[in-house]
C-alpha cells in the first residue's frame, strides 16, 4: 500500500518527533550513571572483570548517543543543507567522529557483557558495525561529491541509532504482553537492527530507480530534442 505523497511530510515530522522525544527520555534516565549511587542496570551487571573500564565505557556511550542521534537527525534537515551548507558540514564531520571513535568502540565493549547471552552480543556487535562502515562510506562519498550514495550510507547510521528508540519501544510493548524477559529482549534488539537495514536499502532502491531511469533516458531525448539541453554542444552546432 502506498502512501499519499500529501501525508509524507507529517509522517516524517510524526517520525523525527518520536525519536528526538525517544531520545531525550533515553538521555535523561541514563543520567544515573554519572552519579556515585550506582544504578540498577548496574548493579545487575556485578561482579565484572574490569568494573572501572564498563563504567567508562558506559559513560562515553551514554554522552556519544545523546549527541548523534539528535546530530543525524539535524543533517537531515534540507533548510540547514540548503541555507547552512558549512554547518552542516562541520556538524557531520563532528558527529562522524563520535560514531566512530566514541559510540561505536564503546558498544562494542558494552555488547561483551548484555543481557541476553551471544545472541545479544552479535546483535549489538551487527548493530555497531553497519554503523561504523556505513558511517566511512557516507563520508568517503561526500568528499567524491557523490550525494545520492552519501544520504543512502548517511540513512544506515540514522537508522542504526535509532534502533535504541525503537527497541526500547518493541520492549515496553513486549513486558506489556508478558512476553519472555530473555526472549522479549532479544527480539526486541534483532528485529529494529535488521528491520532498520532492509527499510534503508527499500528506500534507497526506490529513490535510486528514477534516477537510472532518467539517466537511461537522457541521451536518447537530447539526441532527438538537442534544443532541450542548451549544454549540449549539438544544441549550439558544436556536434
Amino acid at each position: 500500500m502506498r502512501v499519499p505523497p500529501r501525508l509524507l511530510p507529517f509522517l516524517r515530522a510524526a517520525m523525527v518527533l518520536a525519536l528526538v522525544m525517544g531520545s531525550a527520555a533515553i538521555t535523561a534516565a541514563s543520567v544515573v550513571y554519572f552519579s556515585e549511587d550506582l544504578a540498577p542496570f548496574v548493579l545487575e551487571k556485578l561482579p565484572l572483570p574490569l568494573e572501572d573500564v564498563w563504567m567508562l565505557a558506559l559513560r562515553v556511550h551514554v554522552v556519544a548517543a545523546a549527541v548523534c542521534l539528535p546530530g543525524c537527525l539535524v543533517l537531515f534537515s534540507t533548510a540547514i543543507m540548503r541555507r547552512a551548507p558549512r554547518l552542516h558540514r562541520w556538524l557531520g564531520r563532528a558527529t562522524a567522529v563520535l560514531v566512530l571513535f566514541a559510540l561505536v568502540p564503546s558498544g562494542f565493549y558494552l555488547s561483551l557483557f548484555a543481557k541476553g547471552g551471544l545472541l545479544s552480543t552479535v546483535g549489538f556487535c551487527a548493530s555497531g558495525l553497519i554503523a561504523g562502515v556505513a558511517m566511512c562510506r557516507a563520508v568517503s562519498a561526500a568528499r567524491a561529491r557523490r550525494y545520492v550514495e552519501h544520504r543512502r550510507f548517511a540513512l544506515h547510521v540514522l537508522a542504526q541509532l535509532s534502533v535504541a528508540v525503537t527497541s526500547r519501544a518493541m520492549l515496553f510493548a513486549l513486558d506489556a504482553a508478558a512476553v519472555d524477559e530473555q526472549l522479549a529482549y532479544i527480539v526486541s534488539l534483532w528485529l529494529p537492527v535488521v528491520g532498520s537495514f532492509a527499510l534503508v536499502e527499500l528506500v534507497s532502491a526506490r529513490s535510486r530507480l528514477p534516477l537510472r531511469i532518467w539517466r537511461t533516458h537522457e541521451t536518447p531525448v537530447v539526441a532527438r530534442h538537442p534544443h532541450l539541453c542548451p549544454h549540449d554542444p549539438r544544441a549550439a552546432g558544436g556536434g
